[in-house]
């Protein structure tokens, strides 16, 4: 066979195959974005409904009672704190992350807010707060009634189940933004924490109640 006689390739014809295998693969490709697309429409709806909200430190105030040698039962508070919320009352789901500064410390007495304070007791420079966690809330029908989570105090995390009585959500008619709100209570052992000073004649159950206001983010 000459040289003149040798086989050409027909370059037509390779760019016809690649031209099919590229129409085979759009298809799929496309039938592919479109499944994506959908799945994404109903999955960000779901993350939208999740609300932020922000407690207001100036109405969310925690207190409580310990009885006092037998004799009469004595009330503190915190005035400090800080907080998030997070609510979706659709899907009634949320969570709380509540933080007590211990340094606010205030029995009405500045001895005894400094007695208190020591160490043996809230031990305050060690244990600067105390804070309660929570991804568990509980609904009776639109209502948060309750939440799971676990609380901190002196270094030390237990389970705690806190109740919630009048939950609302509406607008402030004074400043006209967004708010939930509602009354949290709980009763520990502080033994349980390590503070177990005083014990028996100053109670080991301690009642504990937190007027709840937080503003929508």
């Amino acid at each position: 066979m000459s040289k003149n006689s040798m086989p050409v390739h027909d370059n037509s014809v390779a760019t016809s195959a690649q031209k099919s295998l590229a129409g085979a693969m759009e298809a799929p490709m496309k039938r592919l974005f479109a499944v994506l697309a959908m799945s994404s429409a109903l999955i960000v709806p779901a993350h939208a409904a999740l609300e932020k909200y922000t407690m207001d430190a100036e109405y969310t105030v925690p207190q409580f009672e310990v009885a006092h040698l037998g004799f009469s039962t004595q009330h503190g508070r915190f005035n400090k704190t800080s907080g998030k919320v997070t609510l979706d009352l659709a899907a009634k789901l949320g969570s709380v992350d509540f933080i007590i500064d211990t340094r606010s410390l205030d029995m009405g007495s500045a001895a005894w807010s400094s007695h208190l304070s020591d160490e043996g007791l809230f031990n305050v420079k060690k244990y600067p707060s105390m804070n309660f966690k929570s991804d568990r809330l509980i609904f009776d029908g639109s209502k948060v009634v309750a939440a799971e989570g676990h609380f901190t105090m002196l270094g030390v995390t237990k389970p705690l189940k806190v109740n919630v009585v009048g939950f609302q959500c509406a607008t402030n008619p004074l400043n006209k933004k967004s708010m939930c709100a509602g009354d949290i209570s709980a009763t520990i052992k502080r033994s349980e924490f390590g503070l177990t000073k005083y014990i028996p004649a100053v109670s080991d159950e301690i009642k504990i109640s937190v007027p709840v206001e937080a503003y929508k983010d």
